[in-house]
């Protein structure tokens, strides 16, 4: 929305404090909208999304706590600011608690307000031209269906690219999730295999008694129950590829068949002398560590070499954190669309979980978690209250006995940095919210943050 104006809502049960805020902060840039009803605020709260509200603490019928916690509810991206005429650090406390950026005490100080407001309209279109660029980025940074701008997974890409055109066989390897086979598609389609086939093996879902029937095939009466004749994974993948998923899986008294099938293009029905030929590209993929395999005579050492004449390893998630934002919103388009939601982003508070979290599920594990998320929500915004349960943090139970043995004054610590790191480190706009002196805040905060503090 950089060319569009930003919407701001006030409500408020005194015409006159309406005014004021119009007054104050109305320009071209703006469009301002007032409610004297917390029911009317509600309502265009619903109808217009407005970016930021301004609410009074203290209205009839609805309290303006109420009316914040409605708000996020019907939108998480929703900065709200409290106006009160009765301010109290619980009341202060409470609001930050429940979801308000900010807190300003009546008589409202229009350059308080100007200031607090115009930060926040500076965000709010910082945020709308951080998400137009991430969209062109987005798209400038897909490669055959992988995103990613990280120097790690750049290297891949231009390995793919250089190996593409001429590999018959290759190794993908990386942990669980890591995105193998997206790999594995890419090699294929920028071959000149790429208008053939693509069949996948999954070496771990075969039974070993039925792995060269899947394999190669078989002929009628090859074995009990085989009453008529069946093509094999690789004869399906004649003028393609084959990808075989976790070979280290792979039995090994099939490995030497399938060696030969490398070697000389040529295989042998299960229950058939008769040799057929074939030309397949052969990509296989392991998280496991074949050479140690090979060292313990658990994989055959010609075969590892033959698969592995090109190896292409895999970055884990936690080594390209840079991507992060791109996959987020990757995946949040995605399933907007499989799910016919109108979801377009996520919250700060729950993007910022999600960028603190390790993903030891790498790339799978974090597309489960934003399919999961999208399932959940319930606004254009995913919200922290969206994410699989385990991705909270310890519930309030959790935290009870640990509370209890907690002193007073180490709570008291604990409350004024969160405070603080709410407002990324102004402690000017903490020490108001708590209702103390910046002293008395640089006492809460204890020795590391000095008087002389330049965020002072």
């Amino acid at each position: 929305m950089p060319s569009g104006k930003i919407t701001i809502l006030a409500i408020d049960d005194d015409p006159g404090s309406l005014a004021l805020v119009v007054a104050a902060i109305g320009c071209d840039e703006l469009e301002i909208l007032t409610a004297e009803t917390p029911e009317e605020g509600l309502e265009i709260v619903r109808r217009r999304h407005p970016q930021i509200v301004l609410v009074d603490l203290v209205m009839p019928r609805i309290s303006g706590l109420e009316v914040l916690e409605r708000i996020i509810e019907a939108d998480p991206a929703t900065d709200v600011i409290l106006m009160t005429a009765h301010y109290s650090t619980e009341s202060a406390v409470q609001a930050i608690q429940k979801g308000a950026c900010d807190y300003l005490e009546k008589p409202l100080a229009l350059d308080k307000l100007r200031d607090r407001v115009g930060r926040l309209v500076a965000e709010a279109k910082r945020r709308a031209s951080t998400e137009e660029l991430d969209g062109e980025l987005l798209r400038a940074c897909r490669f055959e269906g992988i995103v990613s701008r990280s120097p790690l997974m750049l290297d891949v890409f231009a390995r793919i690219r250089r190996v593409a055109p001429y590999f018959r066989t290759a190794l993908i390897t990386g942990e669980t999730g890591t995105g193998k086979e997206l790999a594995a598609r890419a090699l294929h389609r920028l071959s000149p295999a790429g208008s053939g086939p693509f069949v996948v093996c999954n070496c771990a879902a075969i039974p070993e008694s039925l792995f060269e029937s899947e394999l190669f095939g078989h002929v009628r009466g090859a074995f009990t129950g085989a009453t008529q004749d069946a093509t094999g994974l690789l004869e399906r993948a004649h003028e393609g590829t084959l990808f075989l998923d976790e070979i280290g899986e792979m039995p090994p008294a099939t490995q030497p068949k399938l060696l030969r099938a490398i070697q000389y293009q040529e295989f042998q029905k299960l229950g058939s002398a008769a040799v057929r030929k074939v030309n397949v590209r052969i990509v296989a993929a392991t998280n496991r560590n074949l050479r140690r395999m090979v060292t313990e005579g658990e994989f055959r050492e010609d075969l590892f070499f033959r698969v592995a004449m090109v190896e292409i390893k895999l970055p884990l998630l936690a080594d390209r954190r840079d991507d992060l934002p791109l996959l987020l919103r990757h995946f949040v388009e995605h399933f907007a669309e499989a799910y016919g939601k109108p979801i377009d982003g996520i919250t700060r508070r729950a993007e910022a979980v999600l960028l603190r979290y390790d993903w030891p599920g790498n790339i799978r594990e974090l597309e489960n978690v934003i399919g999961y998320a999208c399932m959940m929500a319930d606004s254009t915004k995913l919200d922290i209250h969206d994410l699989p349960e385990s991705m909270r943090g310890p519930s309030r139970v959790d935290l009870a006995p640990t509370i209890e043995l907690v002193p007073l004054e180490e709570m008291e610590r604990m409350h004024a940095r969160r405070v603080v790191e709410h407002f990324q480190g102004d402690k000017l706009r903490a020490a108001e919210v708590l209702g103390v002196s910046r002293a008395t805040l640089y006492r809460l905060l204890g020795p590391k943050s000095p008087p002389d503090d330049p965020e002072a």
